[in-house]
């Protein structure tokens, strides 16, 4: 064989190899695929089903683990899922099938979280009204004389670490979302009082319940607490914490309060930690005590809090390093791939609780006497919940300390929301519809950088702080009635941060959705120009006349291959910008260097939702992908801090 024929068959085996390894699935996917073949028991069949046959929390758990999945693959097979799974129950007038309100139930509180994404998604108002009835409940849902959620409607004056997490994340976003901003006073309250009532000074750990009334066999005749630290208790109130902080205003008087209740859990947690396998135990003091095991559930949530807390800035860089060895530990122990070939998670304790019929005595011998499972929902979820967070972290974090901040001033249409208020809309951050950037922002995050809004006009003292500055389809008459125009003083303070260092990102639109004539004289400065035609134009969903392929080596697209962008504006360029991306003869994407910046340029708003999330093109598109690849290389443009 000719050495040419050699390496040419050698590039082809490479080319396969790679090709093979890049359909590899994670573990959090294999997981995942899992979640959704079948958790739960079929009563009609001897198989189990894909959906639960009642409304429950669990089945929240688990859809909000595979949300996790979504937004970092933007593979949209997890978020028909998570609707067809929600559509199970939520009838067309919000109504949910099996739920109760006058249960007065915690747990059913939760998969809230499921419906809010839905409604922020698809704008079904079938969503938003669910939503609301579970936010009835908690108007009327029994308190403790200090103002504490009962857990549930038959466990009188009790207060559960489980409630935590059902209730305070849901009613979190709620309030943020229908601005009902009296309402995270009384969020930060359940945290403030749970910690109060169940805290052990010695330890630092929580007990499972405490009892206001101290008449249950369980609890202590003086304080009210039950006797043990069950690990699955504590992992529930560190994730109502991280999650709830997602939402929790960041001026509020309280959020401190709960990044330090946070900090101090953090501690003890971290002192409990197996150091040999990196996992907690059942009953998280008693190590050495007969018949105490390594449980998966527990472990998750703790890894998942303490990653997502490193994260987001709410403990110190020192947990990460106690989550990852938790991780390794679940991956190392507790999951197992079957003879046919599906991979299960062992390890999760299947119940463990307070009172009841039969009666729970909270003691060490009932914690360890509850039955350990495989493929429980809860355990399923938090795992995928820890895996997640561990999937980012992989990740380095090349973005750490820096800035993405996007344009809400040249493009600032108005529309009212979903309580009447007018609000900016249109390419936002935190914009979950079709029109909106919430899985690119998502992205950007997911690299460790932090995503901003501008409303006012660019000056060098609101550039100052941003590494990267997006505008994207400045507004025309047609849609704002008094638009925001890019003038001179705008293109000397922006070509000013570039020079400096920033990078620039502009986003056009084609002709008759886009202002071009001011637009372009900031684009001018860098040697671009938005022509004023329309490419790609798409009949109905004939998405091939969207394609645009990648030849690989690309400078930027490392990953993506098949792109999809429709009705765009080609660019003409001059000195000192450069063609990044050519098709036929047409300039698609352009980059110019610029002092010490850089600036990207394409002729389309492009990584919006409705073509990321993979809820509209088909799988072989690969538009998440390009927003990965986008964002990492803008990332990599900006000088390191």
């Amino acid at each position: 064989m000719s050495t040419t024929k050699l390496t040419a068959l050698l590039l082809l085996v490479l080319t396969f190899a790679g090709a093979a390894f890049a359909q590899q699935k994670s573990v959090t996917e294999e997981i995942a695929n899992t979640a959704m073949t079948g958790l739960w028991k079929n009563p009609l069949r001897t198989e189990s089903a894909a959906i639960p046959a009642r409304w429950n929390y669990e089945f929240g758990v688990v859809l909000k683990g595979l949300e996790g999945v979504w937004l970092n693959t933007g593979d949209g097979r997890y978020f028909a899922f998570i609707q067809k799974g929600m559509d199970s129950f939520v009838n067309a007038d919000g109504t949910i099938r099996t739920y109760n309100l006058e249960e007065y139930n915690l747990d059913q509180v939760n998969s809230g979280k499921n419906l809010l994404l839905l409604y922020k998604v698809t704008g079904q108002e079938k969503y938003k009204k669910a939503a609301t009835l579970l936010r009835e409940q908690l108007k009327t849902h029994p308190r403790t004389s200090d103002g504490g959620f009962w857990h549930k409607k038959i466990y009188t004056n009790q207060m559960w670490l489980d409630g935590l997490y059902m209730a305070e994340p849901f009613y979190a976003e709620y309030a943020a979302m229908f601005h009902e901003d009296a309402d995270f006073d009384d969020i930060a309250k359940q945290f403030i009082l749970m910690e109060t009532h169940s805290r052990d000074t010695e330890t630092g750990l929580l007990y499972h319940g405490w009892d206001e009334s101290k008449q249950q066999r369980w609890a202590n005749p003086t304080t009210g607490r039950s006797p043990n630290f069950w690990d699955r208790a504590m992992g529930w109130y560190a994730m109502a914490l991280v999650d709830t902080l997602d939402h929790f205003p960041p001026q509020h008087a309280k959020r401190a309060e709960l990044i330090a209740i946070l900090n101090r859990l953090a501690k003890a947690v971290t002192r409990y930690q197996d150091s040999k396998s990196g996992l907690w135990y059942q009953v998280m003091d008693k190590a050495t005590e007969k018949g105490n095991f390594l449980e998966a559930s527990g472990s998750s949530m703790f890894v998942y809090a303490l990653a997502k807390g490193v994260r987001n800035g709410y403990l110190p860089q020192s947990y990460l390093a106690v989550a990852q060895r938790g991780y390794k530990g679940l991956v190392d122990r507790f999951i197992k791939k079957d003879a046919n070939g599906q991979t299960n998670l062992d390890g999760t304790v299947a119940v463990a609780g307070l009172g009841g019929n039969p009666y729970r005595d909270g003691s060490y011998g009932y914690y360890i006497g509850e039955r350990v499972v495989t493929n429980d929902p809860k355990g399923v979820g938090a795992f995928l919940m820890a895996s997640n967070e561990m999937d980012i972290v992989a990740k380095h974090l090349p973005g750490k300390a820096k800035t993405v901040l996007l344009d809400s001033y040249f493009n600032n249409e108005m529309r009212k929301d979903a309580t009447g208020q007018l609000v900016s809309w249109h390419y936002k951050w935190d914009e979950w519809s079709n029109g909106g950037f919430s899985l690119l922002g998502h992205v950007f995050r997911t690299y460790g950088a932090r995503t901003d809004t501008l409303r006012a006009a660019p000056t060098a003292s609101y550039l100052k702080g941003a590494d990267i500055y997006i505008i994207v389809d400045p507004d025309t008459p047609q849609e704002t009635e008094k638009p925001n125009y890019v003038e001179a003083k705008d293109v000397k303070a922006i070509a000013d941060w570039v020079k400096a260092g920033g990078v620039l990102v502009l986003l056009g639109n084609d002709v008759g959705n886009s202002e071009f004539d001011h637009f372009n004289q900031l684009a001018g400065a860098f040697g671009i120009e938005f022509k004023k035609d329309s490419r790609n134009k798409v009949p109905g969903n004939d998405f091939t006349m969207g394609r645009l392929v990648v030849t690989p080596p690309h400078p930027i697209f490392k990953t993506a291959r098949n792109l999809y962008l429709k009705e765009l504006s080609t660019l003409q360029i001059k000195s000192p910008a450069k063609p990044i991306f050519v098709d036929n003869g047409d300039t698609i994407m352009a980059v110019a260097k610029f002092g010490k910046g850089t600036v990207f340029a394409v002729g389309d708003p492009w990584l919006y939702d409705e073509y990321t999330d993979g809820r509209k093109l088909p799988a072989e598109y690969d538009n998440y992908k390009a927003a990965t690849d986008l964002a990492l290389w803008l990332i990599q443009q900006s000088p390191r801090k």
